[in-house]
């Protein structure tokens, strides 16, 4: 982490979405008027799982919304902060001090309706008047709307789980996206002419409506991305359980990256998950779905 004193985007940044880049883009701008490190804080762990007990379904992995952050906004300084009971009960004031002091903390970018703390005592208003009182900078920034719709990852997240793709990266203002490690699967593909890339969503991230997606993918780290069909589900075809899987074929595509990081981009809901009557029609089936993946996806 550089020394340097950073400008500090404060939030969850779940989906990372217009509303969080207006915050992001502030953070930029200020860091290069005063010769600052732009940063992001965000936590683990949703703070509401451990103020209400119960697990919150997110829209993105802590390893996501890096990915997200460093790729379209070039922000490469990630606090990640654990938050667990001390964290929790942390008065909002020692909170402040404790990111000054720890992370070089002299100016704050925050939400109109941030709330920090414990008991959410700290908002956005108290923040800015202790840096008047203190000497750090701290902006608020509005709201932002998109086609009259308050932007906001509660309502992103109803659009992904319903497989409202196009519609949820409209509000996200990128591709709504899977990081990992690729996984090995049962190879099946391969004797259909249609090797794919397995993938998973973890335990605490929303699934997005079973069925198959134009898709791209990608190795992290590496500049060519590929168009793909991508399908969400649980292999009716060929399958009796009921996990999840996520599996992309890309044409034109034939290396070994097991084990390596990959993105998978969504652009478009093609079509439901379906059972065929034979493995054969699934393999005729996927050749088809990529054709028509590549052309939604080509000037994307």
């Amino acid at each position: 982490m550089s020394d340097r004193k950073k400008v500090v985007a404060l939030g969850f940044f779940d989906g990372v979405h217009l509303g969080h880049a207006a915050l992001l883009n502030k953070a930029k701008e200020v860091a290069e008027k005063l010769d600052m490190e732009p940063a992001m804080l965000t936590f683990d762990r949703h703070p509401d799982e451990l103020v209400t007990g119960k697990a919150m379904a997110l829209i993105n992995s802590a390893e996501d919304r890096e990915y997200i952050v460093s790729r379209w906004f070039g922000i490469n300084e990630i606090i990640t902060i654990h938050f667990d009971m001390e964290m929790m009960k942390m008065p909002w004031r020692e909170f402040v001090d404790m990111v000054r002091e720890r992370y070089g903390a002299e100016y704050f970018v925050v939400g109109h309706d941030f709330r920090f703390g414990f008991k959410g005592e700290g908002t956005a208003e108290k923040l800015q008047e202790l840096g008047k009182e203190l000497g750090f900078g701290c902006d608020i920034m509005a709201k932002v709307e998109l086609d009259g719709v308050t932007v906001s990852s509660t309502y992103i997240r109803e659009l992904v789980a319903e497989g409202r793709i196009e519609e949820a990266n409209r509000f996200l203002g990128h591709p709504h996206l899977l990081t990992g490690v690729v996984r090995h699967g049962f190879k099946l593909g391969r004797t259909l002419g249609t090797p794919t890339i397995n993938q998973k969503f973890e335990e605490n991230i929303i699934v997005p409506r079973h069925g198959v997606y134009a898709a791209k993918l990608g190795v992290i780290g590496e500049e060519e991305i590929y168009p793909a069909v991508t399908n969400i589900g649980v292999r009716p075809t060929v399958s009796g359980d009921k996990a999840v899987s996520v599996e992309s074929y890309l044409l034109d595509f034939d290396r070994d990256v097991y084990d390596r990081h990959v993105v998978c981009l969504f652009y478009s809901f093609m079509r439901p998950e379906m059972k065929f009557g034979s493995v054969e029609e699934l393999g005729a089936r996927i050749k088809a779905d990529a054709q028509t993946a590549k052309k939604i996806v080509e000037n994307m």
